[in-house]
């Protein structure tokens, strides 16, 4: 019997030993699972596989997974995905929020001026598919993979590489190894509700992870000998812990998840588990923590992957060298989809016209253009090298079948007092390049804004705008007699100041375009109706305590030109803005007899830069009329803070609005504005000015400051505009100021 064991025993270790030789220079399989922020582990698991040694023969990963997974099977390290992904804004990535400085002048106003924008099909709301549609992730993406854009069969990759996705009407799982690899990774990681179903070929799809979230069988049955799992997967949570819709969402998804890793944690050799239980699927803003769990876990195993290692034949793998500012000499462009809207318009939307030398950074930023007119609901793209050496941009776009949207905002300021915003806005209403917007305002005021405008992208494009616009407001006599500060009314009172009703009903028809890709450059003829009266002083016709002081017709030609690469408008931390604008009254008609044609012309300019969380702001500008026209409607006034800037009413801290007027104004401002902490803003402010009467005809614009004002302030910006407070005082007055302004001004 002892002799039967013996033998037995050396039979077996025979069958070991003989399986070490015959598996010498294993195959090694690494899976990826899918956990959304809590996939950052993937970075410091990686990077101590790299440092042991470990030779990777395939990737296979779902969501997260495949996010991480596809990057370094494209040829990154794990050090510079670590790089990379420490410098990701992922607010912005996962929002869709597209750089300011990237949009057309057009969208720049549509975003500052609307704080909720939804679908509105046959008198129907609906929300949309996903908070995002990703498209800044495909961007960021197709950008870090471009050494690879000419890669269809994943295989071919530096390391061969699958990720996995859900077909969304069959609820099966996809395996994805083979089409542009961008394009695949978004696919696997769109996790429903937060980002929209990405469409390759003939499927809908979303998050590889409903279905297969640990693809373990299929990296097996690529041949691999040794499989290492990293596993970043959700517990299941207790009630207090779910928090949010997407908390339950993914603890719903964990119910089966967690029942197959039973078995499919004994299918992985060595399987990685990080600790990271306190960290959710949207803790990217500690991504560093998630990322260092991964390394420590993975040290555990150290033995395991330096034996693995050293049975494994080494192979030298090329870093890739990113770098944002790589240029491309595109020398066509294929676009493909666009049934409603011209080749001219996407070019235009792009900035691109061929041939053409762009880096990355400024072909995003045109398709963030393109992105941002809301018209396309897909943006696929890529770089197909020809044998010259130069590129083909390739475009696949699916139109959105959204035409008309409903827009909401709220606003609240000193001069127009409270206002709710009701907005329809229709697209493709007449040609397939036009989009007609219509707000109702309600509040203390009501008022309205009509815009019907035709994009011609790179040509002159076309618009015509109406609309109407009123406030009452005590003002200082000298608004209405220049001369006169105070007046004597018929029961002998004594009036420094008259309650103003102010209406300003306009049309304009223009013309502008694009100049030298960043300057607006515009032509235009406007009508404009104003009507000044008060019920404070005189009686009129029908015996009315009231006095009508204007109430005429003016028609004019005008010009502007406008450049602004502001990264936002009311709390700028980097760029420049320049707008100037000239009008010619040519004639008018109402209470003016004996009018005379006359101009306006004004600018304005402005630079921020930011040091950190300081930001110092610039601002001057000036404005004057041209000949000997007596009206005063257009006279410049200056005073108050955060109202919609219409005709020439000029805000100015240390005085209430329409405080001081002239026919010529020159104004410098200075602001210091410190980012306490995110989106929370506390400042100082400083202006000063020169207005009155034919400055530059006596001088009088060099003869010292004539006003000034200082402001303290604090602002939030929230989803429906800023939200500022500022304490104002001029040394000039003993009365001191309080300016309150909230929500996006319109």
């Amino acid at each position: 019997m002892k002799h039967f064991l013996y033998i037995t025993f050396l039979l077996i270790t025979f069958q070991v030993w003989a399986q070490d030789i015959i598996k010498d220079n294993p195959k090694v399989g690494v899976v990826l699972s899918g956990g959304g922020a809590k996939g950052l582990a993937h970075i410091g698991a990686l990077k101590k596989i790299e440092e042991a040694g470990v030779r990777i023969d395939y990737i296979g990963g779902t969501s997260m997974g495949a996010i991480i997974g596809g990057l370094y099977a494209a040829g990154y390290s794990a050090n510079q995905l670590d790089s990379i992904f420490r410098t990701v804004d992922f607010d912005r990535l996962i929002q869709d929020d597209i750089p300011r400085s990237a949009k057309t002048f057009y969208e720049k106003n549509e975003t500052d001026r609307y704080a909720i924008t939804l679908p509105f099909e046959g008198f129907q709301l609906r929300l949309p598919s996903g908070i995002s549609k990703g498209q800044n992730v495909y961007n960021l993406f197709s950008e870090l993979t471009g050494h690879v854009s000419d890669v269809d069969d994943f295989s071919k990759l530096p390391i061969p590489f699958f990720c996995v996705a859900t077909d969304i009407e069959t609820g099966k799982a996809v395996v994805l190894e083979n089409g542009y690899l961008p394009q695949a990774i978004s696919a696997s990681g769109a996790l429903p509700s937060v980002f929209s179903p990405v469409m390759i070929g003939d499927k809908v799809l979303v998050d590889g992870g409903v279905i297969n979230n640990y693809p373990v069988d299929e990296v097996r049955s690529k041949g691999m000998d040794i499989i290492i799992g990293i596993d970043v997967q959700d517990s299941l949570r207790t009630r207090k812990n779910l928090k949010s819709g997407l908390e339950v969402l993914v603890q719903i998804n964990n119910f089966r998840t967690i029942e197959n890793m039973k078995e499919k944690r004994t299918k992985t050799d060595v399987y990685i588990h990080p600790k990271i239980d306190k960290f959710t699927v949207v803790s990217f803003n500690q991504g560093e923590t998630i990322i260092e769990a991964g390394y420590n876990e993975t040290v555990r195993f150290s033995e395991q992957l330096f034996t693995i290692a050293s049975r494994q034949t080494p192979i030298a793998k090329k870093e890739v060298l990113f770098n944002q500012e790589t240029a491309l000499f595109i020398n066509s462009v294929v676009i493909e989809g666009n049934e409603n809207y011209s080749r001219s318009y996407i070019l235009g939307k792009l900035k691109l016209k061929v041939p053409d030398v762009i880096t990355y950074e400024r072909f995003n930023e045109g398709v963030n253009n393109l992105s941002a007119t809301r018209n396309f609901q897909d943006i696929n793209y890529r770089f197909v090298e020809e044998e010259d050496g130069s590129y083909t941009a390739v475009f696949k776009l699916r139109e959105s079948d959204t035409k008309t949207l409903l827009r909401l905002g709220a606003h609240y300021d000193d001069l127009f007092r409270t206002a709710a915003l009701l907005n329809v806005t229709r697209k493709r209403l007449f040609t397939n390049n036009d989009i007609a917007s219509f707000d109702f305002i309600l509040g203390d005021n009501i008022r309205y804004n009509f815009n019907y405008y035709i994009d011609k992208g790179f040509y002159w494009s076309i618009g015509f705008n109406s609309s109407f616009d009123f406030f009452d407001k005590d003002v200082p006599l000298s608004f209405i007699f220049p001369e006169e500060s105070v007046v004597e009314i018929q029961n002998q009172t004594q009036l420094n100041e008259i309650e103003l009703e102010y209406s300003d009903f306009t049309n304009q028809l223009y013309f502008e375009t694009l100049f030298r890709r960043s300057f607006l450059l515009g032509v235009g003829v406007e009508h404009k109706k104003l009507r000044f009266l008060s019920e404070t002083i005189g009686i009129d016709q029908d015996n009315n305590p009231r006095t009508v002081f204007e109430n005429t017709n003016y028609f004019s030609t005008y010009g502007y030109l406008v450049y602004d690469t502001y990264d936002n408008s009311f709390f700028p931390k980097k760029g420049i803005y320049f707008s100037g604008d000239f009008h010619l009254y040519m004639f008018g008609e109402g209470m003016n007899d004996n009018f005379e044609s006359f101009s306006v012309a004004k600018a304005k300019a402005g630079y921020a830069k930011s040091f950190n969380k300081f930001t110092a702001l610039l601002t001057t500008e000036g404005g004057f009329k041209i000949g000997n026209n007596d009206t005063q409607a257009f006279d410049f006034s200056l005073g108050g803070f955060g109202f919609k800037e219409i005709n020439n009413l000029v805000p100015f801290y240390g005085y209430e609005a329409l405080s001081l007027r002239g026919d010529t104004y020159l104004k410098t401002g200075l602001t210091f504005d410190y980012e306490i902490f995110r989106k929370n803003h506390i400042n100082i402010a400083a202006n000063i000015s020169n207005v009155g009467d034919n400055l530059f005809e006596n001088g009088g614009w060099i003869d010292g400051i004539g006003y000034s004002g200082f402001a303290l302030g604090y602002g939030l910006e929230t989803f429906f505009g800023p939200i500022q407070v500022k304490y104002s005082f001029s040394p000039e007055r003993e009365v001191n100021e309080w300016y309150v302004s909230a929500g996006f001004k319109f």
